[in-house]
């Protein structure tokens, strides 16, 4: 069998591979060799240029592992009777790291005293606690789950909401009557046609002053044109990940307004997780060969 994956750093930590499965490398940032039309299992780079283009030419493909969480930007180019498997687990800690980074840099002010440094402009400014905030924590999967544990030694209070009610957690129809008292709101849920738009600007409108809003998903799940409208009246900061679209464009408000830190979706890049992801592609590769049930199989409703 063919597996095709991408030449990218991390990828010495697929493991040993079973004699039926040859190894085939592609570009990263593409485009694919042609040739790769004839792959079983496949581990797409959604930087690759052309590949989703090739999709419905592939024959014989019946697994497609990705290296991230989310899926959303391969699923409508999928042939149809499909395996798709995430890598959800691998970037766990990246992504916690990344929202806890954040919130603690909002919270201390360091963009603004950064700016102020380049200004060589000594000037005090007095930071605000963490300990003591409540944290509402929006799409409590495994990430969600990471990042409650490092925030636990700061004495927040975790608030847990996910598209569906379980013990200990909120369904998102609970978030008008949550919102009121968040003064910071982590969104990580996936993207999908009902998490669309999710955060709303009534939603948004909800928060109290000063609010941090954490996009460390997809933009699109926030309304931007909202959250930019209440960042410039200073009712709400951000912390944004992920933009709606990406590239952020050059002349965006979003970029210039105080209060708000962006960085190019990278939250969940870390050597660490590149080798935790393609070691979950080995293992899953192993499972294939051998007949038994993958791994992050997504089921229905993603």
């Amino acid at each position: 069998m063919e597996l095709w994956i991408p030449d990218q750093s991390g990828r010495e930590s697929l493991g040993p591979l079973p004699e039926a499965v040859r190894l085939r490398l592609f570009p990263r940032e593409g485009p694919p060799p042609r040739d790769i039309v004839g792959v079983e299992f496949l581990v797409p780079s959604h930087a690759t240029k052309g590949l989703r283009a090739l999709l419905a030419e592939m024959r014989r493909l019946r697994v497609v592992q990705t290296l991230s969480a989310g899926v959303d930007w391969l699923l409508p180019s999928l042939p149809a009777g499909v395996t798709v498997c995430d890598a959800r687990g691998a970037r766990d800690a990246a992504v916690a790291e990344w929202v806890l980074a954040t919130i603690l840099a909002m919270t201390k002010h360091l963009p603004e005293l950064r700016d102020r440094q380049r200004e060589h402009r000594w000037q005090t400014m007095e930071p605000g606690d963490l300990s003591g905030r409540r944290v509402l924590i929006l799409g409590y999967g495994s990430i969600g789950k990471a990042v409650e544990s490092r925030l636990e030694p700061f004495g927040v209070e975790v608030v847990r909401v996910a598209r569906r009610r379980r013990p200990g957690v909120h369904a998102v129809e609970a978030l008008p009557g949550l919102l009121a008292e968040a003064e910071v709101v982590i969104v990580l849920l996936p993207f999908t046609a009902e998490t669309e738009g999710l955060v709303s600007a009534e939603l948004l409108s909800l928060l109290p002053a000063r609010a941090l809003v954490v996009n460390a998903s997809r933009g699109p799940i926030v309304d931007q044109d909202a959250l930019l409208e209440l960042v410039r009246a200073g009712r709400l900061r951000a912390a944004l990940d992920v933009t709606d679209p990406e590239p952020l464009p050059a002349e965006h408000g979003l970029w210039d307004a105080a209060g708000v830190l962006i960085t190019p979706h990278l939250a969940g890049d870390s050597p660490a997780a590149g080798r935790a992801a393609f070691a979950l592609v080995g293992e899953q590769v192993r499972r294939y060969v051998r007949g038994e049930p993958l791994a992050n199989v997504l089921d229905e409703g993603y």
